[in-house]
C-alpha cells in the first residue's frame, strides 16, 4: 500500500466532472494493490483490505466529499454511493462524444496530427462510456471526412 502513495492522480471533484477517469484510476490502483475485490459484490476480502481500500479511495477525494461520506466505512457501499451520485456523467459525456464524432471533419484541423488527436480523444471517451468503436467505424469516419474533390483517396 505504501508504494501506491507514489502514484498520484486527481482527486474526485465534488461536481463529478472527472468521475469516469477517477473511477478508472482507482480500479487500476486497487487492482495493483490486490484490493480490487473490496469494491466487488460477494467479496471475501478481509477487514484490513477493506480498510486499506477506504484509505486509498479517501485520499483521492475532494475535502467536501470526504466530509459528506464521513460515516461510510465499507468500500463497496462507498463505491455504490458515488456511482449513484455521479454515474449520470456517463450519459452527458457519451452524448457530447457522439456529437463530436458526428461533426468531426479533417478540414477543420490544421494538421493530420491534430485531427488524429481529436479522433482518438473522442474514441476514448466513447469507449470509457461503454460503447464500442470498431476499426471499420474509424476507417469509415476517416474516409467520410475527406473533401469531395479527394474521392480518389477513398
Amino acid at each position: 500500500m505504501a508504494n501506491l502513495a507514489k502514484f498520484d492522480f486527481a482527486a474526485l471533484d465534488i461536481t463529478g466532472k472527472n468521475y469516469l477517469i477517477w473511477v478508472l484510476d482507482n480500479k487500476i490502483h486497487l487492482e495493483a494493490a490486490n484490493l480490487g475485490d473490496t469494491i466487488r459484490e460477494e467479496s471475501s476480502s478481509s477487514s484490513q483490505d477493506r480498510a486499506n481500500a477506504m484509505i486509498f479511495i479517501r485520499c483521492h477525494l475532494n475535502k467536501a466529499l470526504k466530509r459528506e461520506y464521513l460515516t461510510v466505512e465499507d468500500p463497496l457501499a462507498f463505491w455504490k454511493a458515488l456511482g449513484n451520485r455521479y454515474n449520470h456523467q456517463t450519459t452527458v459525456i457519451l452524448l457530447r462524444a457522439r456529437y463530436d464524432w458526428t461533426h468531426l471533419r479533417i478540414q477543420d484541423f490544421k494538421s493530420v496530427a491534430e485531427y488524429n488527436s481529436s479522433l482518438f480523444r473522442i474514441t476514448s471517451q466513447i469507449k470509457l462510456c461503454g460503447d464500442t468503436i470498431t476499426e471499420e467505424m474509424l476507417l469509415e469516419k476517416n474516409f467520410s471526412t475527406f473533401h469531395a474533390s479527394n474521392m480518389l483517396l477513398q
